[in-house]
């Protein structure tokens, strides 16, 4: 999730954890602990484009990582509140806690987590966006509140409380609303005669009204899009592989990386004689009919030192023109 999210968790996680002996200061280092995680972006800057995606959302992302640094960022907090009544393992309590929770809710996004790294296994339910303002503003909302009232009154403790119940109850709720997506997609493709091997289904940008669905038909994608509010039949729209593209390229370790991120849901254009990697877990830049830019692509460029990937950027004027196609397309129309 969005580090507004998280920081929000942390916080009311630290206060539920800590914030009848600390008061605000839990809210303060549980915030730092639900920050921490995510400090795994910064490896985009000392290596290349592949393993900063295989980084991401890895090794600081698992229960081993708050398991062994949970004790150590304690001590450290013990050593600079060495005036608070908490003692080190109160504050190893709050850090782990906050280390756990971070990775928990980030299994709910379409990029997932390896909760239980080393071992080689992605956890994604894939029912919540990255951005969800209705996780988040309400979540956000009952820890002001908590904020705002003594340390150790009822109602603190209680305003925190109803946080969690509410937003943990959303995401109970998000999973059931993909249920239902996932089966109306799957009416939607018996009553046209499409033969598929596998879909996906997950939420647009910032809501869970509107679902995309992935359809693997063989030698091409299809994508579809299904609002509840919808009362037409769904267009799929048809994505050729192209895995043939690659040739040589296809035995090249970095792609057979990629291929492995993506968990085979990729397609290769050649662009002009440039070769581009598509990832399409994360869908396409718009809703306009013939769209043929993904969210995430990268460049495959071949060199004297072997083979480069680069990530295609992304333009501000992309991100205006979905939101206002989503607003539209949300309500069915």
């Amino acid at each position: 999730m969005d580090s507004l999210t998280q920081i929000v968790l942390g916080a009311a996680v630290g206060e539920a954890v800590l914030g009848k002996k600390v008061g605000n200061k839990a809210m303060l280092y549980g915030a730092i602990a639900g920050t921490i995680p995510d400090l795994d972006v910064l490896s985009g800057y000392f290596t290349d484009v592949v393993t900063a995606i295989e980084w991401h959302r890895g090794f600081s992302h698992s229960i081993f990582f708050a398991v062994f640094f949970a004790p150590v960022f304690g001590w450290l907090i013990h050593k600079l509140e060495r005036k608070q009544p908490a003692k080190w393992r109160d504050w190893t309590r709050l850090m782990f806690w906050g280390l756990f929770t971070h990775p928990i809710l980030d299994t709910f996004t379409t990029w997932g987590t390896q909760l239980f790294w080393p071992f080689d296994h992605k956890l994604a339910f894939q029912s919540v966006f990255v951005i969800d303002p209705l996780y988040t503003l309400p979540f956000l909302f009952f820890l002001i509140l908590a904020m705002c009232q003594k340390r150790g009154s009822a109602k603190r403790a209680r305003y925190n409380r109803l946080g969690l119940i509410v937003s943990s109850s959303y995401l109970g709720i998000t999973l059931l609303l993909k249920g239902v997506a996932y089966h109306k997609v799957s009416e939607n493709l018996e009553a046209q005669g499409i033969a598929y091997r596998k879909m996906t289904v997950r939420p647009s940008p910032f809501n869970t009204i509107l679902w995309s669905a992935n359809i693997d038909a063989g030698d091409a994608y299809l994508i579809g899009n299904y609002s509840f509010f919808d009362r037409q039949p769904i267009q799929f729209t048809r994505y050729l592989k192209n895995h043939q593209l690659l040739g040589n390229l296809s035995g090249n370790e970095k792609v057979q990386r990629l291929e492995k991120i993506t968990e085979g849901w990729f397609t290769i254009d050649d662009k002009n004689g440039d070769l581009f990697f598509n990832d399409l877990r994360f869908g396409l830049m718009s809703l306009d009919t013939g769209e043929d830019r993904f969210v995430f692509s990268y460049k495959l460029r071949p060199t004297g030192h072997g083979l480069e990937v680069e990530e295609t950027p992304r333009q501000k004027m992309d991100a205006k023109r979905l939101l206002l196609a989503l607003w539209g397309r949300m309500w069915g129309i």
